[in-house]
């Protein structure tokens, strides 16, 4: 009879347990040599070849495995229930993955960013997505949001006295704007004080629910991606005084600036599209960087359609105008020791992408992820 590996290792398992502790030590040496050797052979995968998970990193199932330690989790919410326009955002984080593919941990050293963030102390898991139902808005916001709570409250690596308390950083894959609601609900909670918003749209994603004019009004009509922010300003998760709109690039509705007046009262600072061209990069990240400060906690909320379409087709609300994908990257490099406790990259959706999936490889870089992640020196940092 012809043995395959696992039976042999079945066999050498149980041989082990009957030795003594001195050769079962021995035989633990030999079964971490030989699983050395398979992962050395065989552990490394092709930028075609493996599971779809966000670049090749391991694949753990958070929300149902709750010992499983993360310092950064990649979460897909598959959602597009609340658009106005076209839908298909529910795709969105499939359509990243699998262009995330282009990016292998083995070949991830960022030189602007000086490390490469999937081997640096950070453990980064592809935790998989939230089944959220595409039935009842109301069921949906409310899986999501407990999701979140679940997943916030998961151990991180964390070894040191320094970083005790640290919670798990989760970066969305969206899904339409909404996701950014139950997400901010559940870290207005974790920090127990509203949340700095960097908000980068070419919408302000503030309208009051009736500039969505019905004679069916109903009070879910509230939760759409268009007043997702008015939402979470009344209900107290956004600070009033030091959050950002970057990139806006959009009309208004009505005849007169009220749009820009109600924003106006919920706090927010606003930086239109074309600011790149008066100040350039640098420019806006300064004003970022002078509004929102280093200290306070931030969500930092990516709608793709900050993008212009040139660079991100794929969308349901596509914006001529917006930056491109080397000014989004610039600025995002110039924000990154901001006190990021949370993300989201939002409104992919690949059904109106290009042939080669052009936007889902925009939203896929490893410098979405060296965001998330303390310098060196930060207290938060575990060898501190």
């Amino acid at each position: 009879m012809r043995l395959n590996y696992r039976s042999l290792q079945q066999l050498f398992l149980v041989a082990l347990s009957l030795l003594s502790p001195h050769a079962q030590a021995d035989g633990q040496a030999r079964q971490a040599a030989i699983s050395a050797e398979l992962e050395r052979k065989w552990g490394e995968d092709w930028a075609f070849s493996g599971i779809a998970t966000f670049a090749h990193v391991q694949h753990v199932k958070c929300l149902t495995e709750p010992n499983e330690p993360v310092d950064i989790g990649i979460i897909g919410a598959p959602f597009d229930t609340a658009v106005s326009y076209r839908p298909g955002a529910r795709m969105g984080p499939r359509a990243i993955r699998t262009a995330s593919a282009r990016h292998i941990p083995s070949r991830g050293f960022n030189p602007h960013a000086k490390l490469n963030p999937y081997r640096s102390w950070a453990r980064i898991l592809d935790c998989g997505d939230i089944p959220v139902t595409p039935f009842d808005n109301a069921v949906a916001i409310r899986q999501m949001t407990e999701a979140y709570l679940e997943l916030g409250s998961r151990p991180t690596t964390c070894v040191s006295k320094h970083c005790q308390g640290r919670k798990p950083k989760l970066i969305t894959l969206g899904g339409d704007h909404l996701v950014a609601l139950p997400a901010l609900r559940a870290l207005r909670q974790a920090y127990d004080q509203p949340l700095v918003l960097l908000h980068f749209d070419s919408h302000l994603d503030t309208l009051h629910p009736h500039n969505y004019p019905s004679a069916w009004a109903s009070e879910q009509a509230q939760f759409n991606h268009g007043s997702v922010f008015w939402k979470a300003t009344n209900e107290g998760l956004i600070s009033n005084l030091s959050s950002v709109h970057a990139g806006i690039n959009t009309r208004l509705s009505g005849d007169s600036w009220a749009d820009f007046l109600d924003d106006d009262r919920q706090g927010f600072m606003r930086i239109p599209a074309d600011a790149v061209d008066t100040v350039g990069t640098d420019g806006v990240i300064d004003a970022i960087r002078q509004k929102i400060g280093t200290e306070l906690p931030v969500y930092l909320s990516i709608d793709i359609d900050v993008l212009d379409p040139a660079f991100a087709p794929g969308t349901g609300a596509p914006e001529p105008g917006g930056w491109t994908s080397r000014e989004m990257i610039k600025i995002l490099r110039g924000v990154s020791d901001l006190n990021i406790v949370g993300a989201d990259i939002v409104e992919v959706a690949p059904a109106y992408d290009s042939a080669g999936g052009d936007t889902a490889f925009v939203v896929s870089p490893s410098r979405f992820s060296f965001v998330m992640l303390p310098s060196p020196s930060s207290p938060s940092h575990p060898h501190t």
